[in-house]
């Protein structure tokens, strides 16, 4: 189950990109605050603080946050907007809960024990969409492959979810799959092949080069050629 944090915010009077930028030049990430036909909340967090708690505690979280004047609120990150460079928070949404309330989240999927010899394991997806309590959202999803021999597949629908989380997901997604390993002379094979192919470019490349190389020798002697003919004339 994802720990509950508590954390700290202030509400903002300002509004609007400059003020976004303000506000991060500040130390802090905004934010909004929103859900249960309440009006939005425009509110920031203490950068340091807020990256900590996801860092420490996942992105499914719940945060009870303090400091906007009332009770505390119980919420969770609905998405974060990162700059796409130097990945620091741009900006938050957060949504209210209640104690009780079933929401849906994605969940991260960790693969648990190793597949037999021989074998090639994909991850297909690295989440799971989930419904579950708000006060009880799963960390994560272990698909347990242990001995799994080549072939086998594991499917949405047949990964067993932690207690109290039911599947919003296609229960046909494939989440898993085991293939055969490629042995090391096909491996070698296939690396030979490709040489051979860039070998044959390149020799290719270099015949064309060639050709063109003879064709202008050609014109040049013809023209040399031509040149004696037309002094001989001259002479004569």
């Amino acid at each position: 189950m994802a720990d509950e944090v508590r954390i700290a915010a202030e509400t903002r009077t300002e509004f609007g990109k400059g003020a976004a930028r303000r506000t991060r030049r500040a130390g802090k990430v905004p934010g909004v605050l929103y859900g249960h036909g309440t009006d939005p909340v425009h509110l920031a967090f203490d950068t340091v603080e807020f990256a900590a708690a996801l860092r420490e505690n996942g992105r499914n979280a719940l945060l009870t946050i303090t400091g906007l004047g009332g009770q505390p609120q119980l919420a969770l990150t609905k998405s974060i907007a990162r700059d796409p460079i130097k990945g620091f928070f741009e900006h938050i949404d957060l949504v209210l809960v209640r104690r009780g309330e079933k929401v849906q989240v994605d969940v991260r999927v960790v693969i648990v024990g190793e597949a037999a010899s021989g074998t090639l394991v994909f991850q297909n997806e690295d989440t799971l969409t989930v419904e579950a309590d708000a006060t009880n959202i799963p960390e994560e999803i272990s698909v347990v492959i242990e001995d799994a021999e080549i072939g086998t597949q594991f499917l949405a629908g047949d990964i067993r979810l932690p207690d109290g989380a039911e599947l919003v997901s296609d229960p046909e997604l494939l989440v898993v799959n085991v293939t055969e390993a490629p042995t090391e002379e096909a491996m070698e094979e296939e690396i030979d092949t490709e040489g051979a192919g860039v070998e044959e470019d390149a020799s290719e490349d270099e015949a064309a080069e060639t050709g063109e190389s003879s064709e202008a020798a050609s014109g040049d002697e013809s023209a040399e050629g031509s040149g004696e003919s037309a002094e001989s004339s001259d002479e004569s």
